[in-house]
């Protein structure tokens, strides 16, 4: 299957399925003498691993990364890094079902007309068991970027019709604070009321991802076919169940007009910023300097318990209900993945900027 390695310079090649042996990946062009944290690696793993709350599908999985090249005494060797991550808890039996079964808002069908087979035990390779991976090595690249001051925080923002109010200077110690990862308390506990509500109806609810990228230089970034936001949209529309993503204020900026939309440019301690950050912390594609901040919206999950109208591979009309274990609302553990994905996008684009200079 082509399309499955992610980056140009610092390159990431998956493999494996929901419920195969294991998921893993083989990380290319990382630098050599990186000491790897692994406790901080695991952190983002059990971030997004499942059965981590009632908020969450109750698989049962450790997500602990077995490292198999590439590393010396914990430092990177500049070879190939490889490791997999083992599938212990699953159960195929729950899918059945669906192996005639046409999932509404699912890939089954399209995974099916492309390659003309699926593995029905819990979508196969359009399963999001297969992102795991992408939080490891996006914890590696975590670790480079701050190393060079760079931060990285994501949280949830909006579930449903509940939206949060956080301030510009986010507290990021409250993120982790509550099961939703929603620093404000306030919406975070009737955020956890909707989706466990929707959880006992067989229902599931959408949500909103925000994240704040601080410390990145100016200068990062293309003009032309590998601009940063570009390059940012890329990586979250890659993750399963996006369906929105805007840089800065995005659509809001298209009903202003330029005097209201234009972030006027000052200099602060000998530095050159702008007074405002309408645009997200890009100009033209390119790093500004100023904070990039985005927001990725997710659609409800697909596999629900209420009966749903489809069809089956005859293309006869069928109701049906689905079994098994799914994550009532996925933004809760899509904050590691949204984040390891910034990660792996600004860690590339740093390489390509220093291979120029």
């Amino acid at each position: 299957m082509p399309a499955n390695t992610f980056g140009e310079l610092f390159r990431v090649s998956t493999f494996g399925e929901s419920h195969g042996d294991a998921v893993g990946a083989v990380i290319d062009g990382i630098p050599a003498g990186i000491e790897l944290d692994f406790g901080a690696i695991q952190n983002q793993m059990d971030r997004r691993k499942p059965g981590q709350s009632a908020l969450s599908t109750s698989r049962n999985e450790s997500d602990i990364p077995t490292f198999l090249s590439g590393l010396f005494e914990g430092k990177t060797t500049g070879a190939p890094l490889a490791f997999i991550i083992p599938n212990k808890d699953s159960r195929s039996n729950d899918y059945d079902a669906l192996k005639e079964v046409y999932r509404p808002g699912h890939a089954d069908y399209t995974f099916e007309q492309k390659f003309g087979i699926r593995d029905h035990r819990g979508g196969g390779r359009s399963s999001a068991r297969t992102m795991a991976p992408w939080v490891c090595a996006g914890a590696i690249a975590q670790q480079i970027l701050s190393a060079k001051g760079i931060q990285i925080n994501a949280y949830v923002s909006a579930v449903g019709e509940i939206e949060s109010s956080v301030p510009e200077n986010l507290d990021t110690n409250f993120i982790d604070a509550n099961a939703v990862r929603c620093p404000d308390t306030v919406a975070a506990e009737k955020m956890e009321k909707a989706i466990l509500q929707a959880k006992e109806a067989g229902d599931s609810l959408g949500g909103v991802i925000s994240c704040f990228l601080k410390g990145v230089p100016a200068g990062w970034g293309e003009p032309q076919f590998k601009k940063l936001p570009a390059e940012l949209a890329h990586a979250m529309f890659s993750i399963n169940a996006v369906k929105g993503f805007e840089i800065g204020e995005g659509f809001a900026l298209s009903r202003m007009k330029g005097s209201e939309a234009n972030d006027a440019f000052e200099s602060a301690d000998g530095k050159i910023q702008t007074r405002t950050n309408r645009t997200g912390g890009v100009l033209g594609g390119i790093s500004s300097g100023m904070p990039i901040h985005f927001k990725v919206g997710f659609k409800p999950v697909s596999t629900i318990r209420i009966n749903q109208d489809s069809v089956n591979r005859e293309g006869e009309a069928i109701g049906f209900s689905a079994e098994g274990r799914h994550d009532p609302c996925v933004v809760p553990r899509a904050v590691p993945i949204v984040e390891a994905m910034a990660a792996l996008v600004l860690v590339d684009l740093m390489m390509m900027h220093q291979a120029r200079l």
